[in-house]
């Protein structure tokens, strides 16, 4: 376990005081195709005390400025795995903050190698932009099992099923007294029932109805498995166009753009 402690100003502070709910926004939670014309994957978690963004896929910085979140609001980036419609995002989230004259700390968590593929990233898309040097940038690396506790929140990764490369995980996130559980991009895997334990919501991946895609989920597979989690509420997310097509038929609820859940 690391154990660090997040800078907290005077207004986080008082926001804590009065605030003991934790906030979800929906920014995205579309498939890597913007199926149904939904945006890439990113959940915005207000807690009062921090403020963090659970994935940064490529669409996520006009999704933030269309719900009025600005990039100086955020203090840290949970990242689920290396692939664009998940940390995409993350090059355009940056340059807008050195453009802006970011001046307070930003905390990326990542798998390990966050850093240099982030680095590169912005060294393909903004060549001589010398965007890391200009912010104070902190790339936390995460492994599974591992609990990273930053004093008011902290994160435990899962590995789970998908691109290998890619370096997949499932995430836990308690903040206050509430327990944030998240997938990320797998197909089924056991794991999952202890990455969403008794969690106040569980946000699954289940980007098909019934195909056997490997390292995704789908819907007749999950299904039959509803009565053995433990989490007091389970939300689909990450859906093709015939998800989107047949919601009639999806016995859970499920995420869209733009919702905002109260923990």
């Amino acid at each position: 376990m690391k154990d660090r402690t997040t800078d907290m100003n005077e207004d986080h502070i008082t926001d804590d005081l009065v605030m003991s709910e934790v906030k979800l926004k929906v920014i995205g939670c579309g498939d890597a195709f913007g199926s149904g014309g939904r945006l890439n994957t990113c959940f915005y978690v207000d807690a009062g005390s921090v403020r963090f963004l659970v994935d940064c896929g490529a669409s996520s910085l006009p999704g933030l400025k269309q719900h009025g979140i600005q990039v100086d609001d955020i203090d840290a980036i949970v990242i689920s795995h290396f692939h664009g419609d998940h940390y995409g995002g993350l090059p355009f989230v940056l340059l807008d903050a050195a453009v802006n004259g970011r001046i307070k700390t930003l905390q990326i968590i990542s798998p390990v190698g966050g850093q240099r593929r982030i680095a590169a990233l912005l060294d393909l898309l903004y060549p001589g932009t010398e965007v890391l040097e200009r912010l104070d940038v902190e790339f936390l690396e995460y492994r599974a099992n591992e609990v990273i506790d930053f004093g008011n929140w902290r994160v435990q990764a899962f590995d789970v099923i998908h691109s290998e490369r890619a370096l997949p995980h499932g995430l836990r996130i308690e903040v206050l007294d509430k327990v944030i559980a998240y997938s990320g991009d797998t197909s089924w895997t056991e794991t999952l029932f202890t990455l969403s334990e008794q969690a106040d919501i569980f946000i699954c991946e289940c980007n098909f109805l019934d195909s056997q895609v490997k390292g995704h989920m789908n819907y007749l597979e999950l299904e039959r498995r509803f009565p053995e989690f433990s989490c007091r509420r389970m939300l689909l997310t990450h859906f093709d166009q015939q998800m989107l097509d047949r919601l009639d038929e999806i016995k859970v609820e499920w995420l869209s753009d733009g919702l905002e859940l109260v923990i």
